[in-house]
């Protein structure tokens, strides 16, 4: 279990490969915002840093704050794109596959605290569900032979999925999706279990790059009301600490899936409840979930 400040010296002495190009999927606000900080001052200024999200502002004034870019090929933008729609997804990964020529690091952090009953995007999709699990699905699927291409030049090929690792509940895979019995705290639990099982398959597919699910517990975030944030005064994290935590996870991951809790730490098969079948079952409904939802006609 690293300190903050073991994560931190670790992550200082990484050896980044030149210029590698980021993106960060919900990286306008919160623990995304606080990782991408962190990796633009730990490469100092050396890398391609990409955050979509819907806030130009907010991304423009992170931008201002982090080391300027020293290389030809670094630089700092912004991709504007509403994640809960799988066919804004797939427009954004479609310009991201015709420009750019490789992807080291995916981080994927969208998403919404709420409890309250199930919304339906135009797509058929939970709100939730979709910001949580569908949408990272999507952006990892999509943007593989990127990943491919850094892995081929030697370089890093990593994707992390900042959710609630070992702290997932039961599915049931003849509701995915939760069509029939929906909940928010059900649609919570369901979407750790389902990250699980994307990171595993995925790494399954992709021998020689990594995947993590990561639970980064209680930040202080705009996403974690005031009053969570009073209630757990002792257990929240400021940001720029969980950060390093969240990083260290990314950067020394070995290939394959993993499981990692709030201090960048391995945390085994806590709260597993993935098997092959259900892995399997979960890769054929996303699949055709995606395409229902790209099919969809706009009304």
């Amino acid at each position: 279990m690293p300190s903050v400040a073991a994560s931190r010296s670790a992550n200082a002495s990484y050896a980044f490969p030149a210029a590698p190009v980021a993106i960060f999927v919900g990286g306008t606000s919160g623990i995304g915002q606080a990782v991408a900080e962190a990796l633009a001052r730990h490469t100092n200024g050396r890398v391609h840093l990409i955050i979509v999200g819907r806030n130009r502002a907010a991304a423009e004034s992170i931008f201002a704050t982090l080391p300027a870019p020293v290389l030809p090929d670094a630089r700092y933008e912004f991709v504007e794109c509403d994640v809960t729609l799988v066919k804004n997804v797939a427009a954004t990964t479609s310009a991201l596959l015709a420009r750019l020529p490789k992807v080291n690091y995916l981080v994927l952090s969208p998403g919404i605290l709420s409890f309250r009953g199930r919304r339906d995007t135009s797509e058929g999709i939970d709100r939730k569900l979709a910001l949580s699990y569908y949408a990272r699905w999507k952006f990892t699927q999509d943007l593989l032979p990127l990943l491919r291409a850094a892995k081929g030049a030697g370089e890093d090929a990593r994707v992390m999925s900042v959710l609630a690792a070992g702290e997932g509940g039961k599915i049931d895979v003849e509701d995915l999706g939760l069509k029939e019995s929906y909940s928010g705290f059900n649609a919570m639990l369901v979407a750790s279990t389902y990250n699980d099982l994307m990171v595993e398959s995925f790494a399954e597919q992709e021998t020689g790059a990594s995947f993590v699910h990561i639970y980064p517990g209680v930040v202080r975030t705009p996403i974690v009301n005031r009053i969570v944030q009073l209630l757990l005064y002792p257990f929240v994290r400021a940001p720029e600490d969980c950060a390093e935590h969240m990083l260290y996870a990314l950067l020394h991951a070995d290939a394959g899936a993993h499981r990692r809790g709030a201090n960048g730490d391995d945390i085994g098969r806590k709260a597993y409840y993935g098997s092959d079948e259900a892995r399997a079952q979960l890769w054929t409904h996303t699949v055709e979930e995606v395409q229902r939802a790209l099919d969809v006609k706009p009304s």
